[in-house]
């Protein structure tokens, strides 16, 4: 007999200032470790609904933990409350429509993934308090998803060590379990060193740190073709050294990610760059130094946590919009193309539908090519069995990192949705608590991947996160 309908009622008697608090973060935006007033808006609702309360976790400021109950196994929700940089608009507008100086803006949704966790992680706690039954259950608030690995520095310190599962979700177009499909990944600064000179006067003096980005980004591009498929490497100029094209740039800084399903795979790859690095400062006479900045590991799955969400997400059907959420879906989907639209519908096997807004649960091994993105949940799912949500709070073909995700961030469809999927993610908890061997199981499929497949650690043991200032 399935908990969920009862749960629900815990889930809908907290939703309304759950969303108050979605709001609040999607107001004051903030950039990976210096999400200050984010954690603090997490943190006082932690206090104010009655858990005990951790700050600084593994040396990060705005790392959070709240807990509540006795005993029993340990369930913990992941929230993630981080923005990312120039992604500012008006919320509501269905044209790009940036606030002025167009800074952070939520355009991953993480200002409802932290507050739906946590409603979730609420939901749970009132229920074991309701039924006088043993267990704890935790929300950590975690900072720096977007490229910062927080939850890796997490687990390396040892955060989740006594956890017994963990339970997530990230915003997209449609509602299902997410598949274990996200790559792992390494970002390495790499910042050439020259000599200044006259442009026109002693250009044979010069030598050129921005000529070595180049001549990097050339050797980088002519790797790509010897790589897995399944392989990435992006860049991004830091410093192209400075504004003035008749002074020999003395310093220029480049940004690499290297991704790859496969962690051993990133380590190598690694190496191949930095090994290209190091025959651009060959070939220009400067000198290169890399700095490895953060990394994290690829989704373990856990199909006995995969499919407890999966039935409760079959249970409760998908979530229920109406005529003018759809409206206003449509609206956004005209600033899309057909191709984006198109490949929503691929990406998860499914044939094209005639609403704007999901109105169908995927199935898990749907047949599609699910998003690889990269994601810190993944070095969790390393050390505990972990299960990831999508929630339908996204018009569809919406894509990730965009303005058109902002501009939804408070939208009534997202709110609905981020419900939707709470009322999921706790289901899923209460089942575990109250079925322990699901819950053993869990663990033992967990510890089988581990023997076939070890965990291989991108982040070394010395590495600081880049805290915010």
């Amino acid at each position: 007999m399935s908990n969920g309908p009862r749960i629900w009622e815990h889930v809908d008697g907290l939703a309304e200032c759950f969303v108050a608090l979605s709001d609040r973060v999607w107001e004051t935006p903030e950039l990976n470790y210096r999400e200050y007033r984010s954690s603090d808006e997490h943190l006082r609702m932690l206090r104010e609904q009655g858990f005990r309360v951790e700050t600084g976790l593994a040396g990060m400021p705005t790392a959070i933990m709240g807990e509540a109950g006795e005993g029993g196994p340990v369930i913990a929700f992941l929230g993630e409350f981080d923005a990312l940089p120039g992604l500012s608009q008006e919320a509501g507008a269905t044209e790009y429509r940036p606030l002025a100086g167009n800074g952070p803006g939520h355009g991953c949704g993480h200002n409802l993934l932290g507050a739906g966790a946590m409603l979730a992680a609420t939901a749970v706690k009132d229920w074991l308090a309701a039924n006088n039954l043993p267990g704890r259950v935790r929300y950590y608030g975690c900072p720096a998803e977007e490229g910062g690995a927080g939850k890796a520095f997490m687990v390396r310190d040892g955060v989740f060590a006594d956890v017994d599962a963990a339970i997530s979700w990230h915003p997209f177009a449609f509602a299902g379990v997410m598949e274990p499909a996200a790559l792992a990944y390494a970002i390495v600064d790499f910042s050439f060193t020259g000599r200044s000179a006259h442009a026109a006067g002693s250009p044979h003096l010069g030598r050129s740190a921005l000529d070595a980005v180049e001549l990097m980004s050339v050797g980088v591009n002519y790797l790509r073709e010897h790589i897995p498929t399944d392989c990435r490497v992006h860049y991004a100029y830091l410093d192209a050294g400075g504004p003035a094209p008749n002074v020999v740039q003395a310093s220029a800084a480049v940004r690499y990610i290297v991704r790859s399903p496969r962690a051993a795979e990133v380590l190598m790859l690694i190496e191949r760059v930095r090994r290209i690095a190091e025959g651009a400062a060959l070939m220009s006479e400067t000198s290169v130094e890399p700095r490895l900045v953060c990394a994290m590991n690829s989704l373990l799955g856990n199909r006995v946590l995969e499919d407890v969400m999966a039935r409760n997400f079959e249970i409760l059907g998908p979530p229920i919009f109406d005529e003018k959420d759809e409206a206003f879906a449509q609206l956004i989907q005209n600033t899309l193309t057909k191709e984006h639209i198109q490949s929503a519908y691929a990406m998860f096997g499914l044939e094209p539908g005639n609403t704007a807004l999901c109105n169908r649960i995927v199935r898990t091994g749907s047949g599609g090519n699910q998003m690889l993105g990269s994601t810190d949940v993944g070095d969790v799912s390393w050390a505990i069995p972990t299960v990831l949500a999508y929630g339908a709070t996204l018009a569809i073909g919406t894509s990730l990192h965009t303005w058109q995700v902002t501009a939804q961030g408070k939208s009534p469809h997202a709110k609905k949705a981020m419900i939707h999927v709470s009322r999921v993610m706790a289901a899923t908890g209460v089942d575990l608590f109250g079925n322990p061997h699901l819950l053993a199981e869990a663990k033992k499929e967990h510890a089988s991947r581990l023997a076939r497949d070890p965990v291989v650690c991108i982040l070394p043991p010395d590495l600081m996160p880049p805290l915010g200032g």
